[in-house]
């Protein structure tokens, strides 16, 4: 089942074309990696996604319904979470409560139930509490509850992140070079946690230039290049594309600008 379609999607900056005819599905269940060398339009991907930009051309598909033009918490609403290249913790809240941020969009109480701590306000809260206690067990995080955010290593810095993102009840997760500023050990430690994600029934589709990550990740890898889409396919048909191999595999870049 598609849960995410791109259908001839442009974008353009005054006049500046930065997509072109950008055609992307993930199925449900899937970890898609896109991929290109800095520039390439990556970024602008994801904002075009979560209705941080709107479309110039083309729609935007999800669960079948067109997201392109909804407000940002609609589509939030409807599944679809993101972390960052530069990390976007609360460095001084607990790690429960970055945790917890995640599911206020839920929440069905309002500002008075807030101001005078309510029966309904204290219900949702300890809601909210317990999902955030089960998500952090569930992703081995269970010692870390009371821990300042900016205690963690920053490979479980990471995770929490991507724990927030749950948080949210996504469906769709995506993932902004999540690997970047870590060790190999650390990227290791992320490979295992994102499959155990698909495992677990999440989509994933992410955005990530450490290419042994990516490989030994992805069902499938989408490649842009100057803001076209110039291959699609499974890992070893993608490390064999002499476009691709031209365009990005050999130019051995790291790191990303605000528009990659």
């Amino acid at each position: 089942m598609k849960l995410l379609e791109f259908k001839g999607v442009a974008k353009n900056f005054s006049g500046l074309s930065v997509l072109e005819d950008v055609n992307l599905s993930v199925d449900q269940g899937e970890i898609v990696s896109l991929i290109g060398p800095n520039g390439a339009g990556k970024t602008t991907i994801f904002n075009l996604l979560t209705g941080v930009y709107q479309v110039s051309a083309g729609d935007i598909f999800f669960e079948g319904k067109k997201i392109n033009g909804k407000p940002i918490q609609e589509i939030v609403d409807a599944g679809i979470a993101r972390t960052f290249q530069n990390l976007r913790l609360f460095p001084n809240m607990r790690v429960i409560e970055n945790v917890m941020v995640g599911d206020y969009h839920n929440q069905k109480y309002g500002f008075l139930d807030m101001m005078f701590r309510t029966r309904k306000f204290k219900e949702e809260e300890r809601k909210a509490t317990q999902q955030a206690v089960d998500i952090l067990e569930s992703i081995g995080m269970a010692d870390k509850i009371d821990n300042y955010a900016s205690d963690l290593p920053y490979g479980a810095q990471r995770r929490l992140e991507i724990a927030r993102a749950i948080a949210t009840n996504a469906k769709l997760i995506l993932l902004d070079e999540p690997a970047a500023g870590m060790n190999g050990q650390e990227t290791e430690e992320l490979l295992e946690f994102v499959k155990s994600l698909q495992k677990r029934g999440f989509t994933i589709l992410l955005i990530e230039h450490d290419m042994n990550l990516v490989m030994n990740i992805s069902d499938r890898i989408y490649v842009l290049n100057h803001g076209r889409m110039i291959a699609e396919g499974k890992p070893a048909e993608i490390s064999k594309n002499p476009a691709v191999i031209e365009a990005y595999l050999g130019t051995g870049g790291d790191g990303d600008d605000a528009e990659s």
